[in-house]
């Protein structure tokens, strides 16, 4: 998402993802996480985005959010990655060292059906994507843990789960799912049908990332098949 932009977002799901510097390890013990999520909660009410779902992992995290007015999304993640970054290097005795987290953070437009659901499962299975866990339920710091413990607020989502959703979720993704999630977040590509991949990313000012250089715009951006 460039930096400049800021109209256009209230009302649209984002999924949210940053990496910490060089890849590093930026989560290394059980106090380190709960620290994070301890920031991530702080960060709601300092500056209040609608939390859809959430996973910290050793050296990156995913949210889905919900903004409602345009600034709510960059407010918020300035302020959560401002406050650990000035947290982390403090603890670690190595104030004025560089950045802790590698870029300013990607956030890549959902549409508000299966779409949403499929988004979110995938944030949720990157522990057991990564072999931590069996089962996604089992990450504690993942949404459906965090969701059971209260330990973090999530507003309601704009697309009802499935009966059975944990099941859903645990079930593996197809490469293609895998391959087409990772290509809309790298290129920033609003993740949705086609015709509203282009509404999305004209009202962003991000045409350019569903467009592949020399040839037409690329059906399969954002698009899990």
């Amino acid at each position: 998402m460039p930096r400049r932009q800021r109209q256009g977002m209230a009302g649209l799901v984002f999924h949210i993802m940053n990496r910490s510097a060089k890849r590093g390890p930026l989560l290394e013990t059980p106090d380190d996480y709960e620290a994070f999520i301890d920031t991530v909660r702080e960060a709601q009410t300092q500056r209040p985005l609608r939390l859809l779902d959430f996973c910290a992992m050793s050296t990156h995290f995913h949210m889905v959010a919900w903004p409602e007015a345009d600034r709510d999304l960059p407010r918020f993640m300035h302020w959560l990655t401002t406050t650990f970054s000035l947290r982390w290097r403090k603890d670690r005795k190595t104030v004025g060292e560089g950045a802790v987290f590698q870029s300013r953070y990607k956030a890549v437009a959902v549409q508000q059906d299966d779409h949403f659901l499929q988004v979110c499962r995938y944030v949720e299975r990157n522990p057991v994507r990564a072999g931590l866990v069996a089962r996604v339920e089992d990450w504690r710091w993942g949404g459906p843990a965090l969701r059971w413990s209260g330990r973090l607020h999530f507003d309601p989502w704009p697309v009802a789960p499935p009966a059975r959703w944990l099941d859903y979720v645990n079930s593996a993704q197809t490469q293609t799912e895998l391959d087409a999630m990772r290509r809309a977040v790298n290129r920033s590509c609003p993740i949705g049908e086609e015709v509203w991949q282009r509404e999305v990313a004209a009202t962003l000012g991000i045409t350019r990332a569903i467009r592949r250089r020399g040839r037409p715009p690329a059906r399969t951006c954002g698009q899990p098949g």
